[in-house]
């Protein structure tokens, strides 16, 4: 009898968390509309238990919301928000990468290129999307956190968290994985030849790159 390939096990709730975020993030579920846990559970024949705790997981991702009499919906794109955060980090970002790149020693750029191969790894895996958000913070800590400001890292972190469902929808829907990963080795290469004035450049570009693509998505998500 030949082997059979063994089945990678995922548990209920991730698997109901990656077709309902996959759902959110391509417009198929609209922003606003009702996720009636009941219908979920039968359309994805699995009990409400799963549904409840996927829901939670997304509301966490800042792709879904709880409201009193109302339940779970999803999250509202806005436009404003995606200018401000990211014209924010690009602020914040390039300041502390200016700091950072002096102090850079050979460690920080092994660290960042070994972060930079598994997120060039993960971006060419569409089942890897859960963790493009984490790898991409952990390449850019590691190029920031030689300028020793940690309370500085700590509000970039946050902004990231909060632009992070942006950033996914943007690589997921308008082919921006090919120019982030060419910009990230750029940017890698930049702060090893110590080039303040064209790493901060390049990291603002970017930034405020991605900002323009995402905010026309969600233009057209929104219509």
């Amino acid at each position: 009898m030949s082997q059979i390939t063994p089945i990678i096990h995922k548990t209920r709730t991730q698997a109901v968390v990656e077709v309902l975020r996959e759902r959110i993030l391509s417009g198929f579920i609209k922003a606003g509309e009702p996720l009636r846990q009941s219908a979920i559970a039968e359309q994805l024949n699995v009990s409400r238990i799963p549904v409840r705790e996927a829901l939670v997981q997304l509301e966490a991702e800042g792709l879904v919301k709880f409201e009193a009499h109302k339940g779970a919906t999803a999250t509202e794109l806005s436009v404003e928000q995606v200018t401000e955060l990211f014209e924010l980090r690009a602020m914040i970002e390039t300041d502390l990468l200016a700091k950072a790149i002096p102090n850079l020693q050979d460690e920080n750029f092994e660290q960042a290129d070994q972060v930079l191969s598994q997120l060039e790894t993960a971006l060419k895996e569409k089942d890897s999307v859960a963790t493009w958000s984490e790898l991409n913070t952990q390449f850019h800590t590691c190029l920031y956190e030689a300028a020793n400001k940690p309370h500085t890292l700590e509000v970039v972190h946050g902004l990231n968290n909060s632009c992070d469902r942006y950033i996914r929808l943007q690589l997921l829907l308008t082919g921006g994985i090919p120019t982030a990963e060419r910009e990230h080795r750029e940017l890698f290469e930049l702060c090893k030849n110590k080039d303040i004035d064209k790493a901060t450049q390049l990291l603002r570009q970017h930034i405020l790159g991605a900002a323009k693509a995402i905010k026309k998505l969600v233009i057209q998500q929104i219509d």
